[in-house]
């Protein structure tokens, strides 16, 4: 069942009938913008599992490297993982992508691909590896942070390629099979979501009972939480509009601290939420991934939790989470000792707990149940 805005959005496209892809990948304001968002109302398919109930979970397990076969003696990270599970977008300073040998270390995205949830990843290959001019990645600039929306339509990523607002701004590209990893379109700029500044990190959140769309981004614009260090990064949200177009994002305050917020991922419900900060409270690593909750969509974000040492590293990064469709596996990148490069990918998974398990988490014993109750 469609959501209101995703029923609005389909009942307009016939006007999109016949445009050519040139004015349909334009970037000019709201209208260019609109036309590649648009189409990704028509291209959602009902799933059976989006009304599956997510949660409540066990515990995160102890990370496990993804080895040589997606790690390299370089830096790996800023990964992204598909709806079905069977593709893992990452970025990676490597040489063999559209800037050859890459000698100063720019960074590209490229994407392992596996055959079934039980197989092993395969050998990344760039995004642009079939393309004869580079589509997603640019020579001599870097793209950065991958990101899906809901549907696998969408790809969200941030470069500092020219043309842009700012330092870093915020690209998206669409294309018409959500299975191609290769069939990506020119992608245009977010446009009022960038600034002056830099702006990344974009996650994308779809919620199915208001029908809104929102897009969380990491950025360090004037604004910021009282007290920021200077050029510090926080968590904003833009919202999808009536046109087709994300306005400009606002500040989120119970997500953001005076010291520093960069990168994120949403589960699929939107009521818990992963970032990464170096704020002290609970600090074990330079930068640690932390963990915001909610009771519905329609409440405040809670205070973030460390999400703990078996995930965090002490006095080592952890960084950008990217949480799998079903909410029980995490990927993400860490500098911590016994990996292969500078930065290396990493998994956690947890486990779904049945209603009698939660509940004996909850009430771990009998006589603290009856306290309670």
């Amino acid at each position: 069942m469609h959501s209101r805005r995703q029923s609005e959005l389909i009942g307009g496209t016939t006007l999109l009938a016949g445009v050519p892809r040139r004015r349909l990948l334009q970037g000019a304001g709201a209208l260019g913008l609109a036309a590649i968002l648009r189409p990704a109302a028509v291209f959602a398919e009902p799933d059976d599992d989006d009304n599956e109930r997510l949660g409540p979970f066990g515990p995160w397990s102890t990370p496990v490297n993804l080895g040589p076969v997606v790690n390299t003696r370089y830096s790996e990270g800023w990964a992204a993982i598909s709806k079905n599970g069977l593709s893992l977008y990452l970025t990676s300073d490597r040489p063999g992508g559209v800037n050859g040998k890459n000698p100063t270390g720019l960074i590209e995205i490229w994407v392992s691909q596996r055959a079934s949830l039980d197989a092993d990843w395969g050998p990344p290959v760039n995004l642009d590896a079939f393309n004869r001019t580079p589509v997603i990645n640019v020579i001599g600039y870097g793209t950065a942070v991958p990101s899906f929306s809901t549907n696998g339509h969408l790809l969200f990523f941030n470069s500092d390629r020219p043309g842009g607002l700012g330092t870093s701004d915020l690209y998206l590209s669409r294309r018409s099979n959500k299975h191609d990893d290769f069939g990506w379109q020119e992608p245009v700029n977010l446009g009022s979501v960038n600034s002056p500044q830099n702006d990344n990190a974009a996650t994308y959140f779809e919620d199915e009972e208001t029908g809104i769309i929102s897009l969380y981004v990491t950025t360090n614009r004037p604004g910021g939480p009282v007290g920021s260090a200077p050029g510090s990064l926080h968590i904003w949200v833009s919202t999808l509009g009536d046109d087709g177009s994300f306005g400009p994002p606002v500040l989120v305050p119970e997500l953001s601290s005076p010291v520093q917020e960069n990168t994120t991922d949403i589960r699929r419900d939107g009521l818990e939420f992963f970032l990464v900060s170096s704020r002290p409270n609970g600090l074990i690593g330079v930068a640690d991934i932390w963990v915001s909750t909610r009771d519905s969509t329609l409440d405040p974000w809670s205070t973030p939790v460390n999400l703990g040492p078996t995930v965090n590293y002490p006095g080592y990064t952890t960084g950008r989470p990217a949480l799998s469709s079903d909410g029980t596996t995490l990927y993400f990148y860490s500098d911590r000792p016994g990996g292969l490069g500078g930065r290396d990918l990493y998994v956690s998974t947890r486990r779904k707990l049945s209603n009698d398990e939660a509940d004996e988490e909850e009430f771990p014993s009998p006589t603290l149940a009856r306290t309670q109750s």
